[in-house]
Formats: structure tokens, C-alpha cells, sequence
């Protein structure tokens, strides 16, 4: 059999299409009660007071730094391992990137190296932090908050890997990505790829009122009509901030809710997958250490191998288009050019040297994945 296994793909089945059609048919597309149900139901799911859905999770956290009042020339830290706008978010308003290293085992952003370059700057170098649930395994946020709080610091969690996963805080409460417990924020990415799949698409949850009531007015221009007066007329707006355009539409946030209704088996499976992939690959690769206190969601299942070139190369020859997740951020040009590429990040320099993500989506059959499997050990055992 010829395969062609991608490493992530979307799920669509009839419930989201009659869902989308029935959208598609009704008298709104843009701006219309499906955001609000999406808001709604997302906000539940992870355990958030409030929820703004936006068109992707770039602008969630464009206009997520921005309610939280980060102006320019204030710094902020984040993993050098991660999507870039993870930290352009930062860049957009003018703020400086600082990044700190990773965890060699889990990858995700290390709270030792956070905290000695927090410690190495004088009271007040530092803003926020943007912590990252890279491949879907949750930072333990509770020890990031408590060192924001020592340093009057903000924490965005970006958690676009991450829906359906959680940690165990010290009180032993599962602490859901994007619950806000230990976060100022969270933000969620809907791209194809992702767990919940809108086209494009993003979600940004708040425990904060005034948080929450910022994102909604930069989403959509800086421009409201709550609060007005009768007296001003049915058409009568304001723009209050300056804002953007960064609006869902109503029939991406129809696909969002039966994709949604969709996530906690997905997530089920995912970790179905990965536990076959550990068992498989024991002894042979390095994987993702994951905490006892952590549940992943697993939207990534990363290994790392010398020759990681000449696998990847190995692997799409054989139908397998693994890929390779990320080139760090202080390795890219413009990161490069505007100096921020001189701190000691060799942790995540050792890491993408040797990283490359295997199949992970939830309609990955047993056969699929068997044959994956196999390929790799073909590889790695020669």
C-alpha cells in the first residue's frame, strides 16, 4: 500500500457540515449568534469566566498583550521553542523578546532559567511572560504565577497546543489550559492542524472583566455600541481605542462548536496514539518526558535522534510526512537582526537539532500508525 501519512490533520464528518450549512444559510455569516455560543461553550470547557473569539490565534495574542497594557520598549520573556508569534505578539506593540531556555526533557519553557534572568535584571526590567504548552503538555503554571507575582509580572499562557489537557496543582486541583487560575490569559489557535479545526480561528479566555471587556473592544476596531444612550439613535457608535479587525465569522464558530463536541475523545485517542508510539520506540528514540502531574493533549508527539535530517528525509520517501517543530526564534533572521539571539539557549539549540514530530491527529488508524512505527526502527535500528 502506498501511504501518505501527514503529521497532523483535520476531522471533518457530516455533523460539521450540516453544521457550517446550516449557518451558511441562515441570515448572518459574520457577526451573529454562533460567536457568542462558541465563546460560551469554550468558556465552560476549559473552566474560564469569559471567552473572545477572534479569527486566529495570532491576533488573540496580539490583542492579548495589549489589554494587558504592554507598551513600547517593556520586556517580555518566552520560549525560544515555539511558533513566532508567540513572541511577535511582543514585537507588534513595540515591546522587546527576551528568551530564556528550555527544559531539555519536557521542552517547555524552564522556570529555573525564567527565573535567574528575572533575577539578574534590576526590579521592574521585566512585564510578562508567555509560556507555551509546546505539543499540547501544560506548564505547570503555579509555580510561573508565584514568580510573577514576586515581580509584579503578567502571564499569558499560550496554550494553541493544548485544549482538553490540564496539570495537578499543589492543592491536587486539575488546572485546565486556559483556565486562567494561574494565567492573566490564555490563547487558543483553530488552524487545520490543531485539535479543534475552524480554517483559521482563535480564542482568548480571561478571568478579568476588564480584560475581558478590552479584548472584545480591540477585536473589532476599538468601536462599541454597549452602554449607549437611546437618546443617540439606533446607529450611534464609538470608537473608543484604536483596534483592528480580527473578528470570527459565524459559520467558522458553527465548525467550532461540533469540533469542539468532538475534542474530549480526540484528546482520548491522542493520548491512545502516544502511549502506542512510547511503547514501540522505548529504548530507541528520546520522547517528551511528561510529568505524573500533567495530562497532555498531545496536538504534537515529538522525538529526538541524531540524524534527524536523514530521517525526515527517510520518512517522506516513504510516505511519511513527519515534520519538524520549531526552528528557534532567536536562530531566525529577524530575531537574529535585532539582537536578541546572544543568551545561552543551548538547551533548545541541542533540542532542534535533533527533534522531529511523528503522526499525531485522532483519525490516525492503527494500521497507519503501525506503519510508521516500523519505519523508524527501520531507520534508527540500521
Amino acid at each position: 500500500m502506498n501511504y501518505k501519512i501527514p503529521y497532523g490533520k483535520q476531522n471533518i464528518d457530516e455533523k460539521d457540515l450540516a453544521a457550517v450549512t446550516e449557518a451558511l444559510q441562515s441570515d448572518f455569516l459574520t457577526q451573529g449568534p454562533r460567536i457568542t455560543a462558541f465563546e460560551d461553550a469554550f468558556a465552560k470547557y476549559v473552566g474560564a469566566k469569559y471567552a473572545v473569539a477572534v479569527n486566529n490565534a495570532t491576533s488573540g495574542l496580539h490583542i492579548a498583550v495589549k489589554a494587558l497594557g504592554l507598551k513600547k520598549g517593556e520586556r517580555v520573556i518566552t520560549t525560544p521553542v515555539t511558533f513566532a508569534a508567540s513572541a511577535n505578539c511582543a514585537r507588534f506593540e513595540g515591546a522587546e523578546v527576551w528568551f530564556a531556555d528550555i527544559d531539555p526533557d519536557t521542552y517547555l519553557l524552564s522556570f529555573e532559567k525564567t527565573k535567574a534572568l528575572i533575577e539578574s535584571k534590576p526590579a521592574g526590567f521585566f512585564t510578562g511572560i508567555i509560556p507555551v504548552d509546546f505539543g499540547g503538555l501544560p506548564v505547570d503554571l503555579e509555580k510561573f504565577k508565584e514568580l510573577a507575582r514576586q515581580h509584579d509580572l503578567w502571564i499569558i499562557e499560550d496554550a494553541c497546543h493544548a485544549p482538553g489537557g490540564y496539570f495537578t496543582d499543589t492543592a491536587s486541583k486539575e488546572i485546565r489550559c486556559g483556565s486562567g487560575i494561574y494565567a492573566d490569559c490564555a490563547v487558543f489557535s483553530f488552524h487545520p492542524v490543531k485539535h479543534i479545526a475552524c480554517g483559521e480561528g482563535g480564542m482568548v479566555t480571561t478571568n478579568s472583566e476588564e480584560v475581558y471587556q478590552k479584548l472584545k473592544l480591540y477585536r473589532t476596531h476599538g468601536i462599541t455600541k454597549e452602554n449607549m444612550s437611546s437618546s443617540d439613535g439606533g446607529w450611534y457608535y464609538e470608537m473608543q481605542e484604536l483596534g483592528y479587525n480580527y473578528r470570527l465569522t459565524d459559520f467558522q464558530a458553527a465548525l467550532g462548536l461540533t469540533q469542539l463536541g468532538k475534542n474530549p475523545a480526540g484528546v482520548v485517542r491522542r493520548n491512545e496514539i502516544a502511549d502506542k508510539y512510547r511503547q514501540a520506540l522505548e529504548g530507541t528514540v528520546k520522547c517528551q518526558f511528561v510529568p505524573s502531574s500533567a495530562y497532555h493533549a498531545y496536538h504534537l508527539f515529538v522525538i529526538e535522534t541524531e540524524n534527524r535530517k536523514e530521517l525526515y528525509d527517510f520518512l517522506h520517501q516513504n510516505g511519511i510526512f513527519a515534520q519538524i517543530h520549531y526552528i528557534p526564534l532567536h536562530k531566525l533572521p529577524y530575531y537574529k537582526e535585532i539582537g536578541y539571539g546572544d543568551a545561552d539557549l543551548s538547551a533548545a539549540e541541542n533540542y532542534y537539532s535533533q527533534c522531529i514530530s511523528l503522526p499525531m491527529y485522532p483519525t490516525l488508524t492503527n494500521e497507519e500508525q503501525d506503519y510508521v512505527i516500523s519505519k523508524v526502527l527501520e531507520y534508527v535500528r540500521r
